[in-house]
């Protein structure tokens, strides 16, 4: 049996005592597009920081063309062939390509300046030999981003790499870029290289991959050869049987013969965001499901006034609202739980309380300063509401765990007493017990009258919470079901994959 170009041998991780990765094997043949698949938490993510030097691996090892090697850091990783092109472009767009290809790399003459035409003419050679139509002095921004991604990977490629790991490299490429993007794969794969593929776009891995291998919850699942297997198999993989009670659904009574309390006609912003229309009762959970690059993000942002409109209407309680920006948001009802809690919802050097009073300073201030009792108050009567672990309301919000982090920045919006609470990835990147804390909060804020609107790629919780499902695809909403019509998480992971 011909060797590996990669082997990866019972590698285990865990953070503050929590296992995400347990004896996973992987393994990689030369010029093989190896798909790696898992939903979210599955350890994707973690076992390719491990490849690539991002993270060190508590147990395990890792062999290059057979022989061991020990990767502590990112130049270990170039140093033993490894690139990995990150879903988030990385280039310079009012750079050239060929300055973007060599940048921090560049050659110099005798007298240490930056020698162009060398950068250039190695460039060209580059691009010849992987047959992409781009010149070397192309400006970047000027390109289509299906040239972005092939830059990139000739980014990569200049570095002497064997292994190459695209993580959804498609998500961005319409459907012509992404035909080219195969194109140049295969023509990758004729070269020798070995590809890891990383996507939730399972037709793609049908058309591209020669294996897929499947983690779950931190655990090796399977190997299979995509020839010999099939999108319910996957599915099935992927789902597993035993899902958490925490996350059965149960069905839930609210009024829809009343006003909405979130009314959105015609909402379109950029390519991103087409035609919008959507309503939101009030006690109604919605749940958001899609692709990555479906839009999903990008419609409540719009909706919430952090992205232009360039049309549509938002209705709150019956009265068109002009939101412009968050504060405007803020101002007519709506609240947003961001997807990256630790960039976007919190100020992690700030205490609890500090970041729970937040949105509401001027709710809590006695003439020009604040209230501090009754701002303690209201901190810790929210840190007992969602069950906040926590030593007291001045802790440092950064020395508590992610989920308890989550459950501060849904705090700092019920204290501003929201009439809808849109959700991007609640529950992302915290442990099976916050999450169900979490899901529980939301069930109850519902029951409360509020009107939720939830966006998750993690499909138990998706079903777990809502009470109708949107699904969407490059920018529009193109399906709607009750919840009580979806008999299986693999029902709506079929309805998600149909577009």
């Amino acid at each position: 049996m011909e060797q590996p170009m990669l082997l990866m041998k019972n590698i285990s991780k865990s953070f503050n005592g929590i296992t995400v990765l347990d004896s996973v094997n992987f393994s990689v043949n030369k010029g093989e597009v190896h798909a790696l698949m898992g939903g979210n938490g599955a350890g994707k993510s973690t076992l390719m920081k491990i490849l690539t030097g991002v993270y060190t691996a508590d147990e395990g090892e890792i062999f290059i063309e057979g022989k061991e090697v020990s990767i502590k850091n990112p130049d270990d990783a170039r140093k033993n062939y490894i690139s990995m092109i990150f879903q988030e472009f990385s280039l310079i767009p009012t750079l050239t390509v060929a300055q973007n290809i060599f940048l921090t790399r560049e050659s110099k003459t005798s007298l240490g300046l930056l020698n162009d035409k060398e950068c250039t003419a190695k460039t060209e050679q580059l691009l010849s030999e992987l047959g992409v139509d781009i010149h070397p002095d192309d400006i970047v921004e000027h390109l289509g981003v299906g040239y972005w991604q092939m830059t990139e990977i000739a980014k990569a490629l200049s570095q002497e790499t064997k292994i190459l790991i695209m993580d959804e490299p498609t998500s961005s490429l319409t459907n012509k870029e992404t035909e080219v993007l195969f194109f140049f794969i295969n023509q990758l794969k004729a070269k020798g290289y070995s590809i890891i593929y990383i996507s939730h776009r399972m037709d793609e891995i049908f058309q591209i991959c020669d294996r897929v291998t499947i983690l779950r919850d931190g655990k090796y699942v399977t190997t299979e050869n995509c020839k010999d297997t099939n999108l319910e198999t996957v599915i099935q993989h992927i789902v597993g049987s035993d899902l958490n009670k925490a996350f059965e659904w149960k069905e839930r009574s609210y009024s829809t013969d009343v006003p909405p309390v979130l009314e959105v006609k015609n909402l379109s912003s950029g390519t991103r965001v087409q035609n919008i229309d959507l309503k939101l009762f009030p006690g109604e959970i919605v749940g958001v499901a899609g692709l990555m690059g479906s839009g999903r993000s990008e419609m409540v942002r719009s909706i919430f006034g952090i992205d232009p409109k360039d049309s549509g209407d938002i209705i709150v309680d019956g009265k068109k609202r002009n939101i412009q920006n968050a504060t405007d948001a803020v101002k007519a009802g709506l609240a947003l739980i961001p997807e990256d809690r630790r960039m976007q919802g919190l100020v992690l050097d700030h205490s609890v309380k500090e970041n729970i009073i937040l949105p509401i300073l001027s709710k809590v201030k006695k003439g020009l300063f604040l209230d501090e009792n009754k701002a303690d108050k209201m901190a810790n009567e929210l840190v007992q509401k969602l069950n906040i672990k926590t030593d007291d309301i001045f802790k440092t919000t950064k020395l508590l765990s992610g989920g308890n982090q989550q459950k501060i920045v849904l705090a700092k919006w019920l204290a501003n007493d929201p009439a809808v609470l849109i959700l991007d990835e609640p529950t992302i990147g915290v442990d099976i017990g916050a999450k169900t804390e979490i899901i529980d909060v939301v069930r109850e804020l519902a029951d409360s009258g509020k009107a939720i609107l939830v966006i998750s790629s993690e499909l138990p919780e998706l079903l777990a919470l809502s009470d109708r499902v949107i699904i969407m695809h490059e920018g529009r909403i193109v399906k709607e079901l009750k919840r009580r019509e979806i008999n299986s998480e693999e029902e709506l992971e079929h309805a998600i994959q149909g577009y």
